[in-house]
């Protein structure tokens, strides 16, 4: 399958990863010259353009794409993609990432959007669903005031890749929570035992006074919310 990603920051280039990794053809556009990394991904081809405009789409060929996922982090640049991919060059699937949930009723069919997929929502969802009829802990602390959602996506160089879950929380500083895992398979609550991959997003749950040793732990650590 051939795949066109618009958007190479981490996003964009874990789900590079991954589908390269699965045998796919994958092409990478970012009219960012630091964001294109060739040496880094050197399975993907890499083209440093704009994506939003009608000749960048057509030098990629975009109509030979069997699936174009626009994954920068402007919401308005997803959705020009988005319909260019479907209006101008009939791409079969279109996957868009929304960056604000606000902004969720634009990514629709209209904007040629087969899939839209909302981090932040998911995120809040999994939150909200979680079990209603568990005895309280007397011992759990309250609701962190002003907590906000940050995310850390693992590269190959991550000391937690390939290790369990259990011991990313265990290096957690105080005041900041791992709350889900999204991966290919979606979103899915903590398991200590089960291994992290290259590629997963690990989302959090922290003070606004722990995001910088977060960071410290992890790496650059995206604001998921309070941005």
């Amino acid at each position: 399958m051939r795949v066109a990603i618009a958007g190479a920051g981490s996003v964009g280039r874990s789900i590079a990863t991954e589908l390269a990794g699965n045998g796919h053809d994958v092409l990478l556009i970012d009219r960012d010259t630091r964001a294109i990394g060739v040496d880094d991904l050197p399975e993907v081809e890499w083209l440093l353009a704009d994506a939003c405009e009608l000749s960048t789409l057509e030098d990629a060929r975009l109509g030979d794409f069997d699936v174009v996922v626009a994954a920068s982090s402007d919401d308005k640049v997803n959705l020009v993609v988005s319909l260019l991919a479907k209006t101008e060059f009939s791409v079969g699937r279109v996957i868009a990432r929304i960056n604000d949930p606000a902004n969720e009723w634009l990514f629709n069919d209209s904007w040629g959007v087969d899939l839209a997929v909302s981090p932040p929502r998911l995120i809040a969802d999994l939150v909200e669903d979680g079990p209603e009829e568990e005895a309280p802990d007397e011992d759990a602390l309250p609701p962190l005031p002003g907590a906000e959602i940050a995310e850390s996506v693992l590269h190959a160089g991550s000391a937690f890749a390939g290790r369990p879950e259990s011991e990313l929380s265990a290096a957690l500083p105080e005041g900041a929570a791992l709350v889900a895992v999204v991966g290919p398979g979606g979103v899915r609550p903590p398991e200590p035992d089960r291994l992290l991959s290259v590629g997963d997003t690990v989302v959090f749950l922290a003070e606004p006074e722990s995001l910088g040793p977060l960071e410290e732990a992890l790496g650059p650590v995206g604001e998921g919310s309070g941005a």
